[in-house]
């Protein structure tokens, strides 16, 4: 029997999309349906777009709106894209829930847009991300480059571009 897996769209680097005249980068619509196509996705798979917003600018509100649909949702698989930024608060966030202590949950991003084609690793982080949720005991994780993290150890290295464990010792 496949697992229900809840996908939950929160904005990020995943789904930005390039001005050509500007240069800036902006939201318009998300690419997880169209991922999950390309991707040839057979799974059992809800998709809900909580908002698209970059992670530097996302609230405590608006952690509290991935809190709650977190809480309520009747699958006991999740997966949220975020943005690389402060995905690790998110995280914490979640993971002192005791309304989901029965769920996995997993929080994955990229650091290029999916509309950067080839260049772009999120295609490779949401495949990852979805194994993850699928596989993993009940916790709040981070995935990020074919690995996860559990969520209080892991941090991003801003200056290599690459999410790392606190204490390489310790999953």
């Amino acid at each position: 029997m496949k697992k229900k897996i809840l996908a939950l769209i929160t904005g990020g680097t995943f789904d930005k999309e390039y001005n050509l005249i500007s240069g800036e980068l902006f939201f318009k619509d998300s690419h997880l349906p169209e991922m999950f196509i390309r991707g040839r996705s057979t799974l059992d798979i809800t998709v809900r777009t909580l908002m698209m917003v970059d992670s530097l600018e996302m609230t405590d509100d608006d952690r509290g709106i991935i809190q709650h649909q977190c809480e309520s949702a009747k699958e006991k698989h999740i997966l949220i894209t975020h943005g690389t930024d402060t995905m690790v608060i998110t995280a914490e966030m979640l993971a002192k829930s005791e309304d989901i202590s029965d769920k996995t949950i997993v929080i994955t991003g990229a650091m290029i847009p999916y509309t950067f084609g080839m260049s772009s690793d999120g295609f490779f982080n949401l495949g990852s991300a979805l194994a993850f949720a699928q596989s993993l005991p009940p916790g709040v994780y981070i995935a990020m480059h074919g690995e996860y993290f559990n969520w209080d150890n892991v941090r991003k290295n801003r200056s290599t571009g690459y999410f790392e464990r606190l204490n390489p010792d310790k999953q």
